[in-house]
């Protein structure tokens, strides 16, 4: 063995003998890593992923209240359009109202006729019970006389013929009362048991009276929520038709989300649960809060226009989706304006799952109402009792 190989062996066995330690070092270092990684991943998806479902298919809903004509007529003026906003009760559209006001007028003509009628039919009811006072005083003096007549007769001092001629004249006069009674019964059978305004003749009268001005009221074309205007295709000389779209009102306010989750995301998802929205539009500039309303009843294709049919030979499975509603703080809609269709990142907190999947029959849904027909017809009752009272006898002063 040579010099030079007696000195390289010792170094040669140190360096050989670090190397495992030092191999086995960096395998812990990795092993350390990925065990932390590992961990790190666990606590997240325990903590953080496991307690919320997400889904960016997931877009804005609201209410699209469509405007149509409910009389035929054609368009003199357009008061609103695309992109305005709207008051509940504000006219949208005129129609020409010419035949409207004609019959109108027609209608107010029969009430106050009515009306004068029924007065004209009292005092012919007043004037038949003096005519049965009148008979009935007749009927008493033929009475009488026939009375006093007939003690003569027996004293023959008063011809028969005479005491006959009574007689008749006793059935004539209570042939006369019965006649002026059944007069007055027919006289009071018309207004018997009711006043002027709540006779018959005048309600059906009132009634014509009603539908005339509600439907000349309805050439105006009333915005029957709070909103913005959006698809209007009504033009000026348009003939439209009952029942025919004019334009849409899109109220703002009360919108929602219609989040379209997965089948395997719907497990742990409850009516009430938290929810946090992102916009497209805001970014994360805008953060909406919001809580679960509700599941669908079923899945968008089960409700599509041609659904599919599974039962083929041919068949391959497709995660299908059910949409999810999802109610928003009108608080944070007045801040940041929100539009129908804008597409959101909904996140939903399922942390406590114990609530209800679905709806509570007893719980009323939420619903939207408008008044502004009902005060349309309580003015046409208004309008309906004046006319009324103009045609009533005047108090004497």
């Amino acid at each position: 063995m040579s010099a030079t190989e007696v000195d390289q062996t010792p170094a040669d066995t140190g360096m050989a003998a670090k190397d495992p330690a030092r191999r086995r070092r960096a395998l812990l270092i990795v092993a350390g890593i990925f065990i932390a990684a590992g961990l790190a991943w666990f606590l997240l998806w325990f903590f953080v992923l496991s307690t919320r479902v997400k889904t960016d298919n997931a877009y804005v809903g609201g209410n699209q209240v469509a405007i149509s004509a409910q009389v035929p007529g054609t368009v003199v003026a357009i008061l609103a359009d695309d992109t305005g906003y709207v008051e509940a009760g504000q006219v949208l559209v005129k129609l020409d109202s010419t035949d409207a006001d004609t019959r109108l007028a027609q209608a107010r003509s029969a009430l106050a006729q009515a009306v004068r009628g029924v007065r004209q039919q009292t005092s012919s009811a007043s004037s038949a019970d003096a005519q049965v006072v009148a008979a009935r005083l007749d009927l008493k003096k033929a009475e009488a006389d026939l009375k006093r007549r007939l003690p003569l007769v027996a004293a023959q001092a008063e011809s028969p013929e005479i005491v006959q001629h009574l007689r008749d004249g006793v059935e004539q006069a209570r042939a006369a009362v019965e006649a002026a009674e059944a007069q007055a019964a027919a006289a009071h059978a018309s207004i018997e048991g009711t006043d002027v305004a709540q006779n018959p003749t005048v309600l059906q009268a009132r009634a014509n009276f009603r539908a005339a001005w509600v439907a000349a009221q309805r050439n105006a074309i009333y915005a029957p929520v709070s909103g913005y205007v959006a698809q209007r295709s009504v033009q000026l000389g348009n003939s439209v038709q009952p029942g025919q779209q004019l334009m849409t009102v899109v109220p703002l306010h009360d919108l929602w989300i219609d989040a379209n989750f997965k089948e395997s995301q719907l497990r742990h998802i409850r009516i009430g649960q938290p929810v946090k929205i992102i916009s497209d539009v805001y970014g994360d500039d805008a953060e909406f809060h919001g809580k679960v309303a509700g599941l669908g009843a079923g899945t968008g294709s089960a409700f599509s226009l041609l659904p599919a049919q599974n039962a083929t030979g041919n068949w391959i499975k497709v995660v299908q989706r059910v949409p999810v509603r999802i109610a928003l703080d009108n608080a944070e809609l007045d801040k940041h304006p929100l539009r129908i269709g804008l597409s959101t990142e909904v996140t939903v907190d399922i942390t406590d799952d114990r609530g209800r999947v679905l709806s509570d029959a007893r719980t009323p849904p939420a619903t939207t109402r408008t008044d502004v027909y009902e005060q349309m017809a309580s003015q046409a009752d208004a309008e309906a009792e004046q006319v009324i009272r103009a045609n009533l006898p005047r108090p004497a002063h």
